[in-house]
Order: C-alpha cells, then sequence, then structure tokens
C-alpha cells in the first residue's frame, strides 16, 4: 500500500522500497519451515510403516 504525502509541492506518493534480496528473505523462511515439515511427516511415516526408529544399517 502506497503512502500519500502532502508537502508545500503538492502531493507525493511514497512506495516501499524492497530488493529483490529482501523480497526472497520471507521466501527463504517459508520455504525453510515447509521443509522441517516434509522431513518430520518423512521420518513418522518412516516409523509408523517399519515399527522402528532405528535404521536397517544402523543396526
Amino acid at each position: 500500500m502506497t503512502k500519500v504525502v502532502e508537502d508545500a509541492k503538492g502531493v507525493v506518493h511514497h512506495h516501499k522500497d524492497r530488493h529483490l534480496a529482501e523480497r526472497f528473505e520471507r521466501l527463504i523462511g517459508i520455504v525453510m519451515v515447509v521443509a522441517i515439515a516434509i522431513l518430520a511427516v518423512g521420518l513418522i511415516y518412516g516409523v509408523v510403516t517399519t515399527g522402528e526408529a532405528t535404521p536397517s544399517w544402523m543396526r
């Protein structure tokens, strides 16, 4: 949303100055949370389907 400021010269419209890196900072955080959630679901699925939390190569 733009911010409107009125000064001696007239109406000045200010916009949010967002650089490309700033736009992706929030996206990276969201992607990390989604990745952690997917890994957690995969871990739970693996434990439920095999019945053991220790992988066979570690036994």
